[in-house]
């Protein structure tokens, strides 16, 4: 028998011999059902701010497989609520929201595993990391970022005369893939990648979604922004560029306030994101953000095993 079927056997011993007077008081973690749902969302709203893109997948894609980021659960039950989830898209890629340090539990469950890479709370990815003797290296995206939070409420618009706001599909479509490719360059160089082919999807990919805004200056392109995951009540801001020449002036900050203004205005309460630079910490410190944390992003160039 292999190694990963004992580890099975023995989940479901000791979970048999665990559980309380509640069907979901659990000692460890395990698969999520379609029951599940709503307390999934419940519990991965009350930490919204790491939350965003696998309640934004959960969204758009839901948890019964068939596209790269439909997601997958374990769970961690006591007193009939859940207080840790580990959420898992299909092409990959792990969303660790495990307050309460799991880890032993994550070793079982995911023992086997391909991994793509890692998004969360800095503490936490680490944390999952070690547990799954997965490797840092030369062949891996791996970056850590100042996280910040706002209420739209506290937004500060800077001066705006000038400027304005346009839909994505408005602007040139040599000019943003271009602005794409340079950001992914710049800010997300993940090995093995293809900037060009990767920029071309993804505005594709925005375009569709309209998740992103061309800032004009008199008319003129001079920044882009977007929304990389998007709730009723909340976004997270990714992909903010500004081309090399044109930096310095205040468009990233003008571009992402009028954006989260235009959310405003359609019922969005909060937004987050997290800084690539001490340059971009500065813009969005000036229209209102706070620091709320780290966030890490952590790509493999080719998927990794998960060691129980």
């Amino acid at each position: 028998m292999e190694l990963r079927q004992v580890c099975r056997i023995k989940v479901r011993l000791i979970q048999t011999s665990k559980v309380g007077s509640h069907a979901h008081d659990r000692w460890l973690m395990t698969p999520h059902s379609e029951a599940d749902l709503p307390a999934i969302k419940a519990f991965l709203r009350q930490h919204i701010t790491t939350s965003m893109f696998p309640l934004s997948n959960l969204r758009r894609y839901g948890m019964n497989g068939g596209h790269p980021r439909a997601m997958r659960f374990w769970l961690r039950w006591s007193g009939g609520r859940i207080t840790d989830a580990l959420g898992m898209s299909e092409e990959g890629f792990l969303f660790p929201q495990c307050p309460t340090a799991p880890w032993a539990d994550v070793r079982v469950v995911l023992a086997g595993q391909r991994v793509k890479g890692l998004l969360g709370e800095a503490g936490q990815v680490a944390a999952v990391r070690r547990a799954l003797a997965l490797p840092t290296d030369a062949s891996a995206l791996h970056e850590v970022e100042p996280q910040y939070h706002l209420r739209l409420s506290d937004l500060v618009l800077p001066d705006c005369a000038g400027f304005s706001l346009f839909p994505l599909a408005e602007a040139p479509r040599p000019l943003i893939t271009g602005w794409r490719s340079a950001y992914l360059r710049e800010v997300l160089p993940t090995p093995g990648e293809d900037p060009d082919a990767k920029a071309a999807s993804d505005i594709e990919s925005y375009l569709a979604a309209d998740s992103h805004r061309v800032l004009c200056e008199e008319g003129q392109p001079v920044a882009m922004t977007g929304f990389n995951a998007m709730l009723p009540e909340a976004v997270q801001i990714g992909g903010v560029y500004t081309p090399p020449a044109l930096r310095s002036r205040g468009l990233a900050r003008r571009a992402v306030a009028l954006h989260l203004a235009e959310a405003r205005e359609a019922g969005v309460a909060e937004a987050t994101l997290f800084a690539a630079s001490p340059q971009a910490s500065r813009a969005y410190e000036a229209i209102g953000f706070t620091r709320s944390g780290d966030f890490t992003v952590l790509v493999y160039e080719h998927p990794q095993v998960a060691h129980g």
